[in-house]
């Protein structure tokens, strides 16, 4: 079977289940045979009967909406390719907005951050690169999802500037930081069941659930930053549609300035930057 045949019997199966059923066979093909799309979609090549098994297998996976991320075990994130599967969140490009602010204000400092809820370790393998005088510690209460975490700190290279703790952020105490920087779950929980396939039945919840209002989360880091962050240190969160004045209302009742908000592609605002004015022990 020729590439532009095997690519056509795909999309076919996978017109049943996703409106990216084209993209989806070219990509999954992409991967099997290491080339290209592009390279794929301009030369015809055969496929080898071992090729087109593994194809298959591929694509009844896709079916039945397991994320292409997690067949493929990779996500690009801000150009670089991360190892995920189901033991943490998919990386999203919107996530991709909380790294610039960071970068740009810590530039040419010794940044010692922590990062709640590491996850696949994008944001925080993200800081460690683009800024080499950084160090960070990476904590999650998921285990395994530490380990992927750790694999892409290695596959970045910033192995060596980084600790991952595989505890709750409540448990973290004698320290300082510069930064605090969360993508907390902030999706409320009565709509997770509204949520696509894709995310529902594959990623895992935990990540997911930010509780009955979807602050649940964002309300407890706010509260803990107050004693682990230096005076004048910046919080950075990324939160969900709709949640930007709750939040903002509590960062100021908690001794908390903002200073910065980006907006995401929709124009709803994704991530706050705060300040805190006052330190907090308690």
């Amino acid at each position: 079977m020729q590439t532009s045949e095997l690519i056509n019997f795909g999309s076919k199966i996978l017109s049943k289940s996703t409106n990216s059923h084209r993209i989806d066979a070219e990509i999954i093909l992409s991967h099997i045979l290491k080339i290209s799309r592009e390279k794929i979609l301009i030369s015809e090549n055969k496929v080898s009967k071992k090729n087109i098994s593994k194809f298959k297998y591929l694509i009844n996976r896709r079916l039945y909406n397991e994320p292409i991320a997690y067949i493929l075990n990779k996500k690009e994130f801000r150009s670089k390719d991360f190892f995920v599967d189901k033991k943490s969140l998919i990386p999203r490009p919107e996530t991709e907005l909380i790294i610039d602010p960071i970068v740009k204000n810590f530039k040419n400092k010794r940044l010692f951050f922590l990062d709640i809820g590491v996850g696949s370790g994008c944001i925080m393998s993200s800081i460690l690169k683009e800024l080499s005088h950084s160090k960070g510690v990476g904590i999650d209460i998921c285990k395994d999802t530490i380990l992927n975490a750790k694999i892409n700190l290695f596959n970045l290279k910033v192995q060596n500037r980084s600790r991952l703790l595989n505890r709750s952020f409540k448990n973290i105490f004698n320290h300082k930081f510069d930064l605090v920087v969360s993508n907390p779950p902030y999706v409320v929980r009565r709509d997770i069941n509204r949520l696509s396939n894709d995310i529902k039945k594959f990623e895992p919840k935990l990540a997911l659930d930010g509780g009955n209002d979807g602050l649940d989360v964002i309300r407890k880091i706010i509260y803990k930053s107050k004693s682990i962050l230096k005076l004048n240190g910046v919080l950075a969160l990324e939160i969900g549609r709709g949640q930007y004045f709750s939040v903002v209302k509590f960062l100021k009742e908690n001794g908390f300035r903002k200073s910065r908000i980006v907006k995401d592609y929709k124009n709803n605002v994704r991530c706050i930057f705060s300040t805190l004015l006052k330190n907090k022990t308690k």
